[in-house]
């Protein structure tokens, strides 16, 4: 398996297969904390050989930077079944969005989303968590 992306994003949509991803990120700025992010999605675009057929379960996980878990777990359902038709096909594709709503960040930091399979991790996809500083508001959403 390898993973061709993986993010953080507005909004997704797997189009007949099409990976449709807009406003990709990696930082949020508050101008106070606690703050509730009101929605955006987690992506992965997914490619599989012959070699990888099989059921694929996976688990997403928001830490800290101390390791723990900001939110509980969440099993992505259904599993992801990956089969080859014949020997003529190379490789398969699958993308994963998962909307995720009303996330609380008590305090700035770095987070990350952990992507894993059968406890191996798949993707780490890091999130900075800032306090918006208005006199570096120009430079862009370094906060």
């Amino acid at each position: 398996m390898t993973i061709q992306v993986a993010t953080l994003c507005d909004s997704a949509s797997d189009y007949n297969g099409k990976l449709c991803i807009l406003g990709a990120f990696d930082t949020l700025c508050s101008r106070e904390f606690p703050v509730v992010h009101p929605a955006c999605a987690m992506v992965m675009r997914m490619i599989f050989e012959p070699a990888d057929a099989g059921r694929y379960q996976f688990t997403v996980r928001c830490i800290d930077s101390a390791g723990k878990d900001i939110m509980p777990a969440l099993p992505l359902e259904p599993a992801i079944e990956v089969s080859f038709p014949g020997n003529f096909i190379p490789f398969v594709t699958r993308n994963i969005v998962l909307n995720l709503q009303r996330i609380r960040f008590e305090r700035a930091g770095l987070f990350t989303w952990v992507v894993a399979s059968k406890d191996t991790v798949v993707a780490r996809i890091p999130l900075r968590v800032t306090l918006f500083d208005e006199s570096r508001s120009a430079t862009g959403p370094g906060g």
